[in-house]
């Protein structure tokens, strides 16, 4: 026996003796009716089983979906287990919340499986890469919704929130030449995909296709030159990930040098913490016998113990301001760069004499 077909809107109105218009506005537009019909509305399709529109068939009509899609260059996982990162969602999540927008979160792709960024139900992205990968770049450009990227542009001269990587890194590491620090390690993240742990013979000229180690790296040259230029020594380690285990890995072969830098410069907080906790295994002190700098200024970097010394930058006002730019009118969208400032505290001291 064929199965009774579901009830439908019209069904509803039926019921009530009013029109469709009305039931519509009942689940789409409830500031156009009353309380007392609304309720009525809703309890009527509630007993008539009838769920309310489609909403699939509701963002075509429509032409919007009341969605921002958050792309990510990292598995989903990563949002929720790195600090920084969950700052920045936090930024993004808050404003979606004011505008009353929903987010859907977009990984990268694994495996196998297909992207969903051609189908994902959104009126424009947030672009939190670095960079973003070709092939998406191809995807987003037949989407032809509006993308606004975040710690770098999706492609040149498009709008983004960010910071100046290279002055924020210059000026961590000014603050060890300052402190009279001429051996000095650096801990990079990744230059590649896929790499594993190692010394980067090319040092601060190492090649990279991530914008955030090129400007970093960039910025640590222009102030550790007067390290070099007075018998200085620079070297440059790889990590091969983003966790303080990684860090603790890319200390090793600085700390096992017959010489060891009597500082370390990190490119994230995690990194910074993984050195400490290599360090401290064996015996060395911080900071007197080895000064750490950190990029970031999660929580767990005031924690620490040393407190690490590290660069603060606004993490959850940028996933703020990029939602931000997304939703304003398109001739309004550009490039903003928020400040930074280095933090110092017990983590970095003068090298011993």
């Amino acid at each position: 026996m064929p199965s009774d077909p579901p009830p439908r809107m019209r069904d509803v109105a039926r019921a009530l003796g009013v029109s469709q218009a009305t039931v519509s506005n009942a689940f789409n537009r409830p500031d156009q009716l009353s309380r007392e019909l609304r309720d009525r509305i809703l309890i009527a399709a509630r007993d008539l089983g009838y769920p309310g529109p489609d909403p699939i068939a509701n963002t075509f009509r429509r032409g919007q979906t009341g969605a921002v899609g958050l792309i990510i260059h990292e598995p989903l996982q990563y949002l929720f287990e790195d600090p920084a990162a969950r700052l920045t969602m936090a930024g993004v999540a808050r404003v979606c919340g004011e505008r009353g927008s929903s987010l859907v979160l977009v990984p990268r792709a694994e495996p196998g499986l297909p992207d969903v960024v051609p189908t994902a139900l959104v009126d424009g992205f947030v672009a939190f890469c670095d960079p973003l990968e070709p092939e998406r770049r191809e995807l987003l450009r037949a989407r032809r919704l509006p993308v606004v990227g975040l710690d770098a542009p999706v492609t040149p001269g498009e709008p983004y929130v960010g910071i100046d990587d290279r002055a924020a890194a210059r000026a961590a590491a000014a603050h060890l030449v300052d402190l009279g620090h001429r051996r000095i390690g650096v801990i990079s993240f990744a230059l590649a995909r896929h790499s594993a742990t190692t010394v980067v013979t090319a040092g601060l000229d190492a090649p990279t296709g991530y914008v955030a180690n090129r400007a970093r790296l960039d910025g640590y040259r222009d102030a550790l030159g007067p390290a070099l230029g007075g018998g200085g020594r620079i070297v440059v380690v790889a990590a091969r990930g983003v966790e303080e285990a990684d860090g603790a890995a890319a200390a090793v072969p600085l700390l096992d040098l017959a010489e060891p830098p009597t500082a370390i410069l990190a490119m994230s907080d995690r990194l910074a913490l993984g050195v400490i906790a290599e360090a401290t295994r064996r015996g060395i002190d911080v900071p007197g016998d080895l000064s750490v700098v950190g990029f970031d200024d999660v929580p767990a970097a005031a924690a620490a113990s040393p407190a690490l010394t590290t660069v603060r930058q606004p993490h959850a006002r940028k996933g703020a301001e990029a939602v931000r730019m997304l939703l304003r009118p398109a001739l309004t969208r550009t490039a903003l760069i928020l400040p930074t400032e280095v933090v110092v505290r017990a983590s970095t001291a003068p090298p011993r004499t």
